[in-house]
C-alpha cells in the first residue's frame, strides 16, 4: 500500500511540473539580450550609433538595427 502512495505520489508531482518547465525554459531564453555590436560594424553595416534614454546604445537601421552597442 505505501510503495503504490509513494508511486502515485511521484506521478501527481511529475505530472504537475512537466508543463511548467517549457514554459520556464521560454521565459529564460526570451530575456537573454541579442548579440551586441561594435560601433564601427554598425556603421559600416548602414547604421547610426544612437543613445537610448535608458543609457544605454543601440545600432538603429542598417544590417545590426536594434542591437546593442559593445
Amino acid at each position: 500500500m505505501r510503495t503504490r502512495l509513494l508511486g502515485f505520489t511521484a506521478a501527481v508531482i511529475l505530472a504537475a511540473l512537466g508543463p511548467v518547465a517549457p514554459a520556464a525554459h521560454a521565459a529564460v531564453v526570451a530575456q537573454t539580450a541579442p548579440p551586441s555590436v561594435d560601433p564601427k560594424a554598425c556603421e559600416e553595416g548602414k547604421g547610426t550609433v544612437e543613445y537610448q534614454s535608458d543609457g544605454s546604445w543601440v545600432c538603429i537601421g542598417g544590417k545590426h538595427d536594434g542591437k546593442p552597442i559593445a
